[in-house]
């Protein structure tokens, strides 16, 4: 399994860290990889993807990176699991919902309500995010 993700200030690289903590509380194990600094040419292996984006701009994907990066793996992503997450410091949370959308549109099932945190995981976010991970290995089972 792995966690990718891309990261601006550090906010969703906390929470894929947190996440891979959930996994590993539940007994699973991932590779957690920042797309900024690993090369990732396919996700065909893996049955269960995570992918983490924070929202950008006028609520969107960052598209320096992670745009260009999903457009390469998208095809692998078809009948995978997949699990989304991401931070964000304004708005609603409509860009994770057209991520969502753009994930399942690729013959992906998002088995999980994505997670999306308001700038830093903290508190009761930092527990979702865990408790996200958790639930992720369970869909690895």
């Amino acid at each position: 399994m792995k966690i990718i993700y891309w990261s601006g200030t550090g906010n969703t690289e906390a929470m894929a860290n947190l996440i891979l903590k959930g996994i590993k509380e539940e007994g699973g194990n991932a590779e957690i990889l920042n797309i900024s600094s690993n090369n990732i040419d396919s996700l065909k292996d893996d049955e269960v993807i995570v992918l983490g984006c924070p929202s950008m701009g006028q609520e969107e994907l960052e598209d320096g990176e992670f745009i260009p990066f999903l457009e390469k793996v998208e095809s692998d992503l078809k009948g995978k699991q997949v699990a989304l997450f991401g931070s964000y410091g304004w708005g609603s949370g409509e860009w994770m919902d057209s991520f969502e959308e753009r994930v399942k549109s690729s013959g992906a099932s998002v088995p999980l309500r994505p997670v999306i945190v308001n700038y830093a995981p903290d508190g009761e976010s930092e527990l979702e995010c865990i408790k996200y991970g958790r639930s992720i290995a369970k869909l690895n089972k």
